[in-house]
């Protein structure tokens, strides 16, 4: 007897409550359980202060975060393949990258 497993088909909607917004900064906290990333907007209003105005958190289970991180590698990599290499400091405005804890 050969059984077949076919996958499922899958159905996406949107929520009542979905929305879109930018981020151009991230922040990611670790634990055993989960992964928490806090997406905001960074701005630098002077020269020696960078102000993050979080405004959506996300856990992610330990599995879902690798899969996250497998699919953002493969589609950054397509990117810069049509793109080229994306950098991570713009020209002329360095930003410094967020620091905290790791929990």
């Amino acid at each position: 007897m050969n059984a077949s497993h076919s996958q499922p088909k899958i159905q996406l909607s949107k929520s009542s409550d979905y929305r879109e917004t930018y981020a151009n900064s991230v922040q990611v906290r670790v634990s055993v359980w989960d992964f928490f990333l806090n997406f905001g907007i960074a701005h630098q209003d002077t020269p020696d202060q960078v102000n993050v105005e979080n405004h959506h958190g996300v856990y992610l289970s330990p599995q879902q975060a690798k899969a996250l991180w497998n699919m953002l590698g493969q589609n950054l990599a397509q990117y810069e393949q049509a793109f080229g290499a994306i950098a991570l400091e713009p020209h002329g405005h360095p930003m410094p990258m967020p620091t905290g804890p790791v929990h």
